[in-house]
């Protein structure tokens, strides 16, 4: 991403008004020990800037300052001003005045230093915490590839196109691994760990359905295709994973001679196939430091090496230790530890390491069925509904179908309202739900549900009786799905509740539609707020005339005039299981609101809310 805003800014396509950019990964700048300063970092970097830095400083107004990955930063940035946190702190004296790196970001985010210029910091969401106090010009969320761009990306990785067309197919047909391909480090994952069981089918090697079995397959393809020395892999891989857990709980993901020499470690070429080497230039001269390709690659080696000790320790122990940190350093570590309970996920990995201790599968598995249980005790606000997620992610990752059903077998109602939900969230809810038969209310109002996620939640759908999408963005995509529940024989919805969606005629005509089937239950519609015109009236009230379970139709606060009254009130004389029709908020006449109260008395009960 940064590297795309660095290529248009170069070729002139944005910020004309930057003449320089500085561009720091902060994983680099974890191995800056004690003070330095900005004129120093810069000419690390930049090192030809050295006779002109001084003139470029004079015109703060024209540079940009590019600080990668704030959740890959050792040390916590202190954003918040001096009234809210009165703890001292360092002020940066200027461009050559020694400081912390993190006292010199964040005098920059301040303006303390060179003011006037531009700052950009790119994060996971897991440390957006820092950043909630800044002030800013421009929040953005990116959201990775889109449908086509996976597609693309897949199709270019594979040189041969029948493999790319079986991996494609392959991948579609799993929603979670879809889903999550719209990072593109996971995508790569994916396409590394699939060339090899799609290349060679006489292997037999079955594809991962989950995203633990995922980074399983992928550290077996390398373990199996790279030289092992003399040394047990099992014992390698328990060092290197134990170094992994340290830099996940310290937040480094660089890693030097001092970091191997404490695990025990040396560089090999059994090493060197789970990460990568880097070199970095130091007052010595050159040295080589180690990374994982990626920090989910770390994340699953030091998930695996709770598995691996020699010695049985207590797993519940640890993972509530991490589990109680509010952070989200440890949530991928989470899934992955707890995938690692799924005895399909590990048996390839067992044929290299040996058999991961049966006694630490079954402690994660206890740990998951009580803190699930309390997940579902504590949610209804946003952080127990995030909880809560996480725990679906983790049962989804334990694919323990079981426990799933005996720990939401009681439960009715599912609230995560106001709660924004991406299209992987969605995925695993949609898996969560499948597997139960007790929840009736599902609420996701305000959930910013888009297209790509209701799809996700689309094979859910049918399951509930009583379904909130207030205030989400339903588009035409998105409507789709809704109607392919409420087709379907099996499907239970009795109450639609999509008030504010800004469906518009078009998509309420589809809707509509499907409401004709005389298979349908619902009883209850809401429609209010949605653009709705005369031009939809007679669609709706023929697919509502024939309909014999609806009861009450809310269209308050859209825009139907006088043009929409005789339909409507052949609607109202027609559907005799209409018990309440709500016309209040639109555009009819004195004469059409009476036309449409006068017809209060043809039922008992009936009431017409104009």
């Amino acid at each position: 991403m940064v590297q795309n805003i660095l290529y248009r800014w170069a070729t002139g396509k944005i910020y004309p008004q930057i003449h320089f950019v500085f561009h720091f990964k902060l994983r680099d700048l974890n191995v800056i020990k004690g003070e330095t300063s900005l004129k120093t970092m810069v000419l690390e970097s930049y090192p030809y800037l050295q006779d002109v830095l001084d003139k470029i400083w004079e015109k703060p107004e024209h540079l940009l300052f590019v600080f990668d990955g704030l959740d890959e930063f050792k040390d916590r940035i202190e954003f918040t001003n001096i009234e809210r946190n009165p703890v001292p702190r360092v002020s940066c004296p200027g461009p050559e005045g020694l400081c912390t790196v993190a006292d010199i970001v964040r005098s920059l985010v301040h303006q303390e230093v060179l003011k006037g210029c531009s700052v950009l910091i790119t994060s996971r969401p897991t440390a957006l915490e820092s950043l909630d106090h800044i002030s800013t010009n421009l929040w953005a969320e990116i959201l990775g590839f889109f449908a086509e761009g996976r597609e693309d990306y897949i199709k270019r990785f594979f040189a041969d196109e029948k493999i790319a067309y079986e991996v494609l197919r392959y991948v579609k047909e799993n929603d979670i691994i879809y889903t999550m391909c719209f990072n593109p480090s996971y995508c790569w994952i994916l396409c590394c760990t699939l060339e090899p069981i799609f290349k060679h089918p006489e292997r037999k090697q079955p594809p991962p359905k989950t995203i633990t079995q995922l980074y399983s397959s992928y550290i077996y393809n390398i373990l199996k295709n790279h030289p092992r020395e003399s040394e047990s892999p099992r014992e390698v891989m328990l060092r290197a994973g134990e170094m992994a857990y340290e830099g996940v709980c310290n937040r480094t993901i660089v890693f030097d001679d001092e970091h191997f020499s404490h695990h025990q470690l040396e560089p090999s070429t059994f090493i060197s196939g789970f990460m990568m080497e880097i070199l970095e230039k130091d007052d010595r001269g050159r040295r080589v430091l180690y990374t994982f390709p990626h920090l989910t690659v770390q994340e699953f080696v030091a998930a695996l090496a709770q598995y691996l000790t020699p010695v049985c320790r207590n797993l519940v122990e640890l993972l509530d230790q991490v589990h109680k940190e509010n952070d989200g350093r440890f949530e991928i570590f989470l899934r992955f530890v707890v995938g690692l309970s799924w005895p399909h996920t590990a048996r390839q990995l067992e044929e290299i390491l040996g058999p991961l201790p049966n006694a630490s599968v079954c402690e994660a598995i206890s740990w998951l069925k009580v803190n699930f249980e309390r997940a579902i005790k504590q949610s209804g606000n946003k952080d127990g509904n995030r909880k809560l997620l996480n725990m679906m992610y983790y049962v989804f990752e334990s694919q323990n179908n079981r426990l799933v059903q005996d720990t939401l077998g009681t439960v009715e109602r599912l609230d995560l309202s106001g709660f924004a939900l991406n299209p992987l969230d969605c995925a695993v809810l949609s898996h969560v739900l499948q597997l139960c038969d007790t929840i009736h209310k599902l609420d996701l109002n305000s959930c910013y549900i888009g297209d790509e996620e209701i799809q996700r939640l689309g094979p859910a759908l049918p399951k509930c009786r009583h379904l909130r999408l207030e205030s989400n963005n339903l588009g035409d995509c998105g409507v789709k799905p809704l109607c392919e529940a409420l087709r379907k024989t099996e499907c239970k919805i009795q109450s639609l509740k999509l008030r504010s969606n800004n469906l518009g005629d078009c998509r309420v005509k589809r809707l509509c539609e499907a409401l004709r089937n005389p298979e349908c239950k619902i009883e209850s519609l809401w429609l209010d707020s949605n653009s709705l015109t005369d031009g939809c009236t007679d669609d709706v009230v023929s697919a509502l005339s024939t309909n014999r379970s609806l009861r009450f139709l809310y269209l308050r606060s859209n825009s139907f005039t006088d043009g929409s009254v005789s339909a409507l009130r052949r609607l109202i004389q027609t559907c005799t299981s209409l018990g309440g029709i709500g016309l209040w908020g639109n555009g009819f006449s004195s004469d059409g609101e009476n036309q449409l109260k006068s017809l209060r008395g043809i039922r008992a009960e009936l009431l017409v809310d104009v």
